[in-house]
């Protein structure tokens, strides 16, 4: 099966991967399976395999992110127990990471961010099986080989969808973005890094220090 591959830093649709480890068919009848960039829908994403690589869809279009390395997880596991520990004892909501399926408004299918916050007067977005609704946080993790997809695609979908608070951590620079929705568009309210403590203005009171959740250990 041959991937249509998006000239992006994220992969997207197929290019030199794989078919899926369940398919019997022929390569050639995989590959006519698959609609084209644009036109993907729920059941075409449903359809793909779960072999460890991220794919999503927005605005029809496919996404593929290589499974994340191993600074990235440390990253994911350091903020999601710092998080969770801050909203939990103050009974604030509930922090998730992915893999979490959070279906944004237009957007049929659902997106798999690295750590999401829900508040608890809003909890009737958690679903049975998805997040029906936006997230009072998203938390973005950058990795090389994603770093353009959720700085811009992601980006520009979060603001769309009005996400009312964005963050963008990259392990390697030992940064931490806030950027908080203002009008309808995303304003960077903040950038730490090293010795810095990053904090949310919609999470009351959460504070994260740069150096000890960016570690690799």
């Amino acid at each position: 099966m041959t991937r249509r591959h998006k000239a992006r830093e994220t992969r997207t649709a197929y290019s030199k991967s794989r078919p899926p480890r369940r398919a019997k068919s022929s390569a050639a009848a995989l590959a006519s399976e698959h609609p084209e960039q644009g036109k993907w829908t729920y059941d075409d994403w449903a359809r793909l395999p779960d072999d460890g690589t991220r794919y999503e869809v927005i605005d029809g279009e496919l996404y593929m992110t290589p499974p994340p390395s191993v600074s990235h997880q440390f990253t994911i596991a350091n903020l999601l127990d710092a998080m969770s520990t801050f909203v939990r004892t103050r009974q604030l909501g509930f922090v998730l990471p992915l893999p979490i399926g959070v279906r944004l408004p237009n957007q049929p299918v659902p997106l798999e961010p690295d750590i999401i916050f829900v508040s608890a007067a809003r909890k009737a977005i958690i679903g049975k099986e998805y997040i029906e609704g936006v997230p009072d946080l998203i938390v973005e993790i950058l990795s090389p080989g994603n770093w353009m997809y959720d700085r811009h695609d992601k980006f520009r979908l979060y603001q769309t969808s009005g996400v009312p608070e964005y963050w963008i951590v990259d392990y390697r620079a030992k940064t931490v973005e806030v950027f908080v929705l203002e009008e309808g568009e995303f304003t960077l309210i903040g950038k730490w890094g090293v010795e810095e403590t990053a904090s949310s203005r919609g999470v009351s009171s959460l504070r994260m220090s740069v150096a000890d959740n960016l570690r690799d250990e």
